[in-house]
């Protein structure tokens, strides 16, 4: 009797994590630069009440935020570009969001793509355990290394409060605004053909 209940607490457990893990749904934003795609593949959490800077404090040590929830965010580019007047490469790249206070946010692009969820959670469904998942809080020991860019993001305009983490890639000149949104506030850098 006890195995099953065991058992049956497995599943349900399963269950609610699958679930949970769906809630919110992915998000994504594309436009081109110099002709060439630019697009972003994100989750979307919410804020549900909460406030922002609160969800802040709960950030590791060393700051990194995951950009998004459940699979890793992903930007990729067709062409080189510049954000910020960085010059990125074509390719993809994992996305992270350097938190050092609410006010000071820097863009992360990372080589690394993210590890399968099963390698951080022995009990995901199978459905997700090889999905690609950030690095929640080992990003400097782990990937850091891999950093293609780090861009500070320059604070911007909401036009009204998002409960639900939003990018948006906007045309702007010869290039795009990328801007990251989450409650009342928002970032933004530009991308712009790289020279």
């Amino acid at each position: 009797m006890s195995k099953r209940l065991a058992c049956l607490a497995s599943l349900l457990a399963v269950s609610v994590a699958t679930t949970a893990l769906a809630q919110n749904p992915r998000g994504a934003a594309a436009t081109s630069v110099a002709g060439k795609k630019l697009a972003v593949d994100y989750g979307r959490p919410a804020l549900k009440g909460r406030a922002l800077d609160e969800l802040l404090k709960q950030l590791p040590p060393d700051r990194m935020w995951r950009a998004g929830e459940n699979q890793v965010t992903t930007l990729s580019l067709e062409g080189d570009v510049a954000i910020g007047g960085k010059k990125v490469p074509a390719g993809k790249y994992s996305v992270y969001v350097h938190a050092a206070d609410a006010n000071t946010w820097q863009l992360v692009l990372n080589r690394d793509l993210g590890q399968p969820l099963v390698k951080i959670w022995d009990k995901a469904p199978d459905n997700l355990k090889n999905e690609p998942w950030p690095h929640l809080d080992d990003y400097t020991t782990a990937i850091a290394s891999q950093e293609v860019a780090r861009v500070p993001l320059k604070a911007a305009q909401v036009a009204a409060p998002a409960d639900l983490f939003t990018i948006t890639l906007t045309p702007a000149g010869n290039g795009s605004t990328l801007t990251l949104a989450w409650g009342t506030q928002a970032w933004s850098a530009e991308v712009t053909p790289a020279k």
